[in-house]
């Protein structure tokens, strides 16, 4: 990035003649409804022209078969989005919102070749160190404390109270956070995700307390993915393990909230499949069936063709983004029987190739153990608005839900677990000690650190 500080690229508005014939990506419209958008675009063929953002030009395979070229053949398309021409050229905004998803890091997603297999070896080896037994009963462990914080409630938001904070603090768990670092953690990558101004020290504050715990596993190895990971004969620098770290967390937190969301939805109101809760669906059936109709990283895998190269009738041209649209393969109507039948090995939202998601198998575990523990612990769970009225948040890359609100009966919660405390105000930042002396406020208790409270481990 720092070749492309202090650009003021001049970038054409939308809707300009240089991108007529591009279908944005962003917006409310394509949000509301992304499968007509991919249904209209087939007649374009294998590929189309989108625009991924304001300024942000981009071609979008829709074609599973075109799909699995592309994925498949590191020789021809790769990852390293140092190629990116426009970039390179002044004409992305460097403000653009897709640009934190696109720009190059030092990481397994955004390597090729030996560097890519050497990274990558590191963070698989790790992964298959887990113990699957005892991962699920860590997301079980995370699933009732957070159960516990609303339970006696009635009502929640699904993704808000519960399918966005587990993924985050499994993860301090499974990197071995001691409290106060896995507090920051939290708040760092909450803060990215929610972006906003405050992304940026949001950022800084992820980046920190990642080196702090790289440092402190250096010190203190442990039985964790870090300690495996700095272990591991790569030899991981603690710039490339604090980049592995935070892919793994990117990859992990956000499909893994709207999986979990969007299973849960299609268990208790049947998403005009004839199934519904009750009716013999399995939270594996959901699973596989949300995998391939309503995949939680709808668009992404962002390769660079090293040449010019025809795909079908279409021309990628080098160094230009191509984008594979894993929900627009994996409804290509060539997959009818295949769609069918729910095939596990046939859709591409784990996508496919060298880059394939090294972590399916622990995603499935987790989504698995965190919707069974809702269902079982509020059992007439049910939506508080009607499926049609829920809204889908907007952006290029996600299939994820703005919010979604949920009724049951209270249930008593079974521990009586310290809820994170709000922050502390004072008109200076200090607060009043005994006979007036101000003292430093009291440290803010997270989220992290509020459930080592409850489960000591």
């Amino acid at each position: 990035m720092d070749a492309h500080s202090g650009s003021t690229p001049q970038t054409p508005p939308p809707g300009c003649p240089m991108h007529q014939g591009r279908t944005p990506l962003y917006g409310e419209e394509f949000a509301a409804d992304p499968y007509g958008t991919y249904d209209r675009m087939r007649a374009q063929g294998p590929a189309v022209p989108v625009e991924l953002a304001p300024g942000v030009d981009a071609t979008l395979v829709i074609q599973h078969e075109a799909a699995l070229r592309v994925l498949q053949n590191p020789a021809l398309f790769v990852r390293d989005s140092r190629r990116w021409r426009a970039l390179n050229e002044g004409r992305v905004p460097l403000d653009s919102p897709v640009l934190p998803m696109m720009y190059y890091r030092p990481n397994c997603l955004f390597s090729d070749g030996a560097e890519h297999l050497r990274l990558r070896k590191a963070v698989t080896d790790s992964l298959n160190q887990l113990n699957m037994n005892r991962l699920t009963r860590d997301v079980e462990r995370v699933a009732d404390y957070l159960i516990d914080q609303f339970s006696e409630r009635g009502g929640a938001d699904l993704l808000r109270d519960y399918a966005k904070i587990l993924p985050m603090l499994l993860f301090n768990q499974l990197f071995g956070c001691p409290a106060d670092i896995g507090d920051r953690m939290t708040r760092g990558i909450a803060g990215i995700f929610d972006g906003g101004q405050d992304a940026i020290r949001a950022n800084e504050e992820l980046t920190s307390a990642l080196l702090e715990l790289v440092a402190l596993k250096r010190r203190s190895p442990g039985e964790d993915v870090t300690t495996w990971m700095i272990q591991h004969h790569a030899g991981l620098t603690d710039e490339e393990l604090k980049d592995q770290l935070v892919t793994m967390m990117a990859a992990g937190i956000e499909p893994q909230s709207s999986l979990i969301c969007s299973a849960v939805l299609l268990l208790l109101n049947g998403s005009g499949t004839g199934h519904g809760r009750g009716a013999g669906l399995l939270v594996e059936d959901a699973l596989d069936n949300v995998l391939w109709n309503n995949s939680p990283l709808a668009n992404y895998a962002t390769h660079f063709p090293v040449q010019d190269i025809m795909l079908g009738d279409v021309t990628l041209r080098a160094n230009d983004p191509v984008v594979i649209s894993f929900a627009a393969s994996n409804t290509d109507p060539s997959l009818t029987d295949a769609r069918l039948t729910l095939s596990k090995g046939a859709h591409l939202a784990f996508g496919a190739g060298p880059h394939t998601c090294p972590a399916k198998s622990p995603a499935r575990v987790i989504a698995i153990a965190a919707i069974e523990r809702i269902l079982n612990a509020l059992p007439d769970l049910a939506l508080a608005v009607p499926e049609e009225k829920l809204e889908w948040r907007p952006g290029p890359f996600h299939r994820a839900l703005v919010s979604m609100p949920v009724h049951f009966s209270p249930v008593p919660a079974r521990r009586v677990p310290p809820r994170p405390a709000a922050p502390a105000r004072a008109a200076d930042g200090m607060m009043p000690g005994p006979q007036g002396v101000r003292t430093e406020p009291r440290k803010q208790k997270g989220w992290w650190s509020s459930f080592l409270d409850v489960f000591r481990m």
